[in-house]
């Protein structure tokens, strides 16, 4: 398994790809955003994660405040709405 997730490798990428000097201003603006959009799916998604294994967790035991708390955070974020 890589170290770095995929998503983040992608943004990488495309940070690299706007910042070159020969990109006209609407490619480097695409790739941008592209870069912008990939690390926020990644934050959305390790908070899901992180959701789900308060959810599941290992023990069989949960605080249920604290896991409907933390998957209504990570539902908001992800669907741009308030918590």
């Amino acid at each position: 398994m890589s170290a770095q997730p995929e998503a983040l490798r992608l943004a990488d990428w495309h940070k690299a790809m706007a910042d070159e000097p020969n990109r006209n201003e609407a490619k480097r603006d695409k790739h941008r955003r592209t870069e912008i959009e990939l690390r926020r799916l990644h934050e959305v998604n390790v908070e899901l994660v992180e959701a789900l294994k308060l959810i599941v967790p290992p023990s069989g035991k949960y605080d249920e405040i604290v896991w409907i708390a933390k998957a209504r955070a990570a539902i908001a974020k992800a669907t741009g709405e308030q918590p």
